[in-house]
């Protein structure tokens, strides 16, 4: 680790070797004017290096600039502890305007193996080498029995083996001549522990350094997907696609109006399914393997991404008293489902709990322990579809609520997924009300991902740039605040410094749904609280999942009242839960057959028939929120 000292604020901050310092002085609080998101063009972000070394090029620096240390702190990394001075800004009569580092904290991920335990190498799914002795006139016992022979002898570890489909005979005889008596096997394990193995393939030679596992975490507005190496555990590529059911609806609700139209239901099924085969084709070709070489497939989603997966009609779930098809999915052929991947290959979906607490809820508690643990956690997972539950060991109550797309990029008139281009952090400074831009790659800005919102919400609030209804102040004279097409708006940079060329905007539409979403999710634990007679204060830890969050800071998440105002030291921020989960089940057996003691302890709140819920919803659509007493260090923070 390399310590940065950023004057005159006098603000250190420790970061890796490597780093770069326009993103570093972001993640201190340190304001350096600079809008073209760290791509080296606007030559805004002058430092000067006291002590210390950076690499850095020369370029948009005078060579007697540079001579003398000065840097641009986009084009900078850390090679050593540095001391690093900012320039003032000036006003416009020439006076050096003073600006107060603002407070950051990214949510700890402190104690994660403690979490999240350890799991074996020990996959559901195994491949075993088996050379057959060919038959003769004095053993011609029938193939079948021949393999099952062979496996008894030779793997000793397996139980009496099955097989549970017909195509495995069909071609049997063929392979294991063609092979010449040399085949890998491809076993099953039961689902538990008294249940035998079953043999799902029989390939020719030995492919048993070719096993691989996919884990997927079904988004309503983002599916990703992890590539497991099977044979050792470790992650080899991962790669994510937007939901190609988004053009048929962004939320849930839309889906399933859309799913009841005539050839809705196959049609959403077909979108689901291509936007998994997309990501195994995009995983596949960066390491150089075939589809067929993917044996193993754990996904977890909502409970209606599931039922649209499998193509199970979600009509009841939309209404009173919501009941969807079925919790426990079945095991399922994906190649059935048309998903490219081996002819054999498994698709196991995490079980559901209620019609809006699904398996990617699930498969989160399930990766964090949480029912293994004796303290009291608020476990929430912010997407599109807001799930919360809270609990421990010996008890669990869960709830939904639709928060709407905003924290991934959708409803925000410039929204984004965390892609290259996209704001990720932001600072405006209170005087100038100057932007200062950092974007995922350091390129010039394209859009604004949900980590980015949050950042950009909080300063303007904070600036005083929007009032804490999200309306923007229209005393305030400034070229970047004017009435746009959609009313009111920001510009975050000029067409000339964004990738399309056109403004890059916020606007008080992008205010409005961020409020909405955030209100939704803040309504949810309070009303989950009340529930069990509790409060905030009462919670031993917070647990934060979420694709979006991997940048979140805590305190911004705070100051727009999207997170509780209670002691930072409590949260925890563990990822993308729903895809850990997935990564552990396809590599821990053990763990995997934990996933019934989840949902089985887990009893659902149904916040659309909780009247509370829209009492703190309606509440919740402020600035922090109506009670500020709810938000004590926001007050303050305001105040001063």
């Amino acid at each position: 680790m390399k310590t940065i000292k950023f004057l005159p604020d006098q603000v250190s901050i420790e970061v890796e070797e490597g780093e770069n310092l326009l993103a570093a002085a972001a993640k201190a609080g340190v304001y350096i004017n600079a809008y073209c998101g760290g791509d080296g063009v606007c030559g805004k972000c002058k430092v000067q290096i006291e002590s210390g070394e950076v690499i850095s090029g020369k370029a948009r620096l005078k060579e007697k600039d540079y001579a003398a240390g000065i840097r641009l702190a986009c084009q900078s990394s850390v090679k050593s502890d540095l001391t690093v001075r900012i320039p003032e800004a000036t006003g416009k009569d020439g006076k050096a305007l003073k600006r107060k580092p603002v407070t950051t904290r990214a949510i700890s991920a402190r104690s994660l193996d403690d979490l999240i335990g350890t799991w074996q190498v020990d996959p559901p799914v195994e491949k075993r080498f088996l050379k057959l002795d060919p038959p003769d006139m004095e053993d011609n016992v029938p193939d079948l029995q021949r393999l099952m022979r062979a496996i008894r002898q030779r793997c000793h570890d397996c139980k009496d083996p099955t097989y549970d489909h017909p195509e495995l005979l069909m071609e049997l005889p063929f392979t294991l001549r063609e092979a010449n008596w040399e085949i890998t096997v491809i076993l099953l394990k039961g689902r538990r522990t008294e249940e035998p193995d079953r043999i799902i393939a029989v390939e020719p030679g030995n492919t048993t350094d070719k096993l691989y596992g996919l884990a997927v975490d079904i988004g309503t507005t983002t599916v990703c997907g992890v590539l497991v190496d099977l044979g050792n555990g470790k992650v080899i590529t991962e790669a994510s696609a937007y939901n190609d059911q988004i053009a048929y609806g962004e939320d849930v609700i839309s889906r399933i109006v859309y799913s009841q139209r005539p050839g809705g239901l196959r049609t959403l099924q077909d979108k689901m399914v291509r936007t998994i085969n997309t990501i195994i084709e995009t995983v596949c070709k960066t390491v150089i393997i075939n589809p067929s070489d993917i044996s193993y497939i754990m996904a977890a989603g909502n409970t209606i991404m599931s039922h649209l997966l499998l193509g199970l009609n979600p009509k009841f779930i939309r209404e009173s008293p919501y009941v969807p098809t079925c919790s426990q999915f079945p095991l399922t052929r994906a190649a059935q489902l048309g998903i490219q991947a081996h002819p054999s290959v498994r698709l196991f979906l995490y079980p559901a709990v209620a019609s809006y607490v699904g398996g990617d809820i699930i498969a989160g508690v399930h990766a964090c322990r949480m029912y293994k643990s004796p303290e009291l956690t608020l476990f929430i997972d912010i997407g599109t579809n807001g799930e919360i539950v809270v609990g421990n060991e010996e008890w669990m109550v869960c709830a939904a609520c639709s928060a709407g797309p905003a924290f991934e990029g959708g409803g925000i008139r410039h929204g984004m997924r965390a892609n290259s281009g996209a704001i990720e952090n932001f600072h405006i400074h209170p005087q100038t009300l100057e932007p200062m831009i950092i974007t995922i790659d350091r390129i010039k800005p394209c859009g604004i991902c949900g980590s980015g919102l949050i950042s950009i919400v909080s300063e303007l609030l904070e600036a005083k740039v929007i009032d804490q209804q999200g309306k923007f102040k229209r005393q305030l004279e400034h070229p970047r605040i004017r009435e746009g097409e959609d009313g009111w708006e920001y510009v975050l940079a000029w067409g000339k410094d964004t990738l399309m060329g056109d403004d890059l905007v916020i606007t008080e539409v992008d205010l409005d749904n961020l409020i909405r979403a955030k209100g939704a999710m803040y309504a949810g634990y309070l009303t989950l609280l009340e529930s069990v007679g509790m409060t905030f204060t009462d919670l031993d830890r917070v647990i934060l999942a979420g694709n979006f969050g991997a940048y979140i800071d805590l305190e911004r998440a705070i100051s727009i009242g999207l997170l509780p105002d209670i002691q930072r030291e409590r949260f925890y921020y563990l990822g993308n839960a729903s895809m850990l989960g997935c990564r552990i089940s396809l590599t821990d057996n053990a763990r995997f057959r934990e996933r019934m003691q989840v949902s089985s302890l887990i009893t659902n709140l149904e916040l659309a028939e909780n009247a509370r819920f829209m009492d703190h919803y309606m509440a919740a659509l402020f600035l922090p929120h109506t009670d500020m007493g709810l938000f004590p260090s926001v007050r303050e923070k305001l105040a001063g």
